[in-house]
């Protein structure tokens, strides 16, 4: 399938805040607050939109999350036509807002066997290169999306840089782009690898191997000791230390066959907990609270539980990550088109039906 370029209105600066109506808090960090929603235009014209706005950061934090605003506004102000990425649509103070596209990131998106997708993904940074910028920051995950297309889209152009070509660094900032795809098509495409990419895979670039030996211990310390940010594609260390705890728990219980861990965002800025439990016996809720607060004696906050006839599963038994974390992320206009099977899309429909977490959607009655 083709990817299809879409109208791109105008971009309107100086522009009104109040012209964008949230509906989804997506992600928070410590740098900025990414919501969905939709932004009206001058002309009237209601356009599908996310807005980054970076307007209640810690005074400590500001000048350096204006920055990577600016590097943003800048980069998409140079791609914005070129179909790789959503268009800029408006800038203001503290915000910027660009288009929506349907899709999901690639981490949730898991695109096994999915040669096309990489196809796309090397095609777009190309013509990312050719528009004179290099991403910078394509090891992340969260920062290529699977479009439900089917084209590969690139997201977040904070660390984006302008370069050339002619320039050895800017040679060198394309290869590091492109290696960075080739360990995610290592991830879920593995035999589709060519000699040439295996070894682009084994080469780092000199630049690379400096970073991490001196420059990447330096950002850990500071983002992980210093601001107690843990860029864990986006989730959190309560998802990646909290989580597994309460899981392990709550397989503990005699009545549960298996459970599952997904995370959402809560209207607060927290990162909230929603364990998903199949049971194998009859069992409340309220038993399983319970449970948890014997088992675990500092008892760590679950915000929701919900218990389901049964967890999603793949072809190969594996727990549906991606479908469990949209339902739990209250944002289920995927489901079908991840789903796959009917069995699969009947299965997430009615866990979807019985979702428990409808905080994040702001304006809108939920689906």
């Amino acid at each position: 399938m083709a990817r299809t370029l879409r109208p791109v209105p105008p971009v309107a600066y100086n522009a009104d805040p109040s012209r964008f109506a949230v509906d989804t808090v997506l992600k928070r960090d410590v740098f900025s607050t990414v919501e969905r929603g939709t932004w009206t235009d001058p002309s009237g014209r209601a356009w599908p939109a996310v807005r980054r706005r970076w307007n209640e950061v810690s005074p400590w934090l500001a000048p350096l999350a204006r920055q990577l605003a600016l590097h943003e506004v800048k980069a998409l102000e140079k791609v914005t036509r070129t179909g790789v990425t959503t268009p800029l649509l408006a800038v203001g103070h503290r915000f910027l807002v660009r288009g929506w596209i349907e899709g999901v990131p690639l981490q949730i998106a898991r695109p096994v066997g999915d040669s096309h997708f990489f196809h796309s993904a090397r095609k777009a940074l190309r013509t990312l290169n050719a528009a004179g910028y290099v991403h910078n920051d394509l090891a992340k995950q969260q920062n290529w999306l699977r479009g439900a297309d089917g084209e590969a889209w690139l997201m977040d152009f904070q660390l984006a840089l302008p370069i050339s070509r002619r320039w050895k660094l800017g040679r060198v900032l394309a290869y590091e782009d492109l290696r960075h795809l080739l360990k995610h098509k290592r991830t879920y495409c593995p035999d589709e690898l060519t000699p040439r990419e295996r070894a682009m895979l084994a080469k780092k670039s000199v630049p690379t191997r400096i970073w991490m030996a001196t420059g990447k211990k330096v950002y850990r310390f500071v983002t992980r000791r210093l601001l107690s940010y843990s860029d864990t594609e986006g989730r959190g260390p309560r998802v990646t230390q909290v989580g597994p705890r309460i899981i392990a728990a709550l397989k503990t219980h005699p009545a549960i066959a298996d459970a599952h861990m997904a995370d959402f965002q809560t209207l607060g800025g927290k990162v909230g907990l929603y364990a998903f439990v199949e049971p194998k016996a009859a069992v409340t809720v309220a038993e399983l609270r319970a449970h948890l607060a014997d088992a675990l004696p500092d008892r760590p906050h679950l915000d929701h539980l919900q218990i389901v006839p049964a967890l999603p599963r793949a072809a190969d038994g594996m727990v549906r990550d991606d479908l469990l974390l949209l339902i739990a992320r209250n944002q289920i206009e995927m489901l079908d088109t991840l789903a796959g099977s009917e069995t699969l899309r009947a299965q997430a429909a009615e866990i979807a039906r019985a979702r428990l977490n409808l905080t994040d959607r702001i304006t809108r009655p939920a689906a």
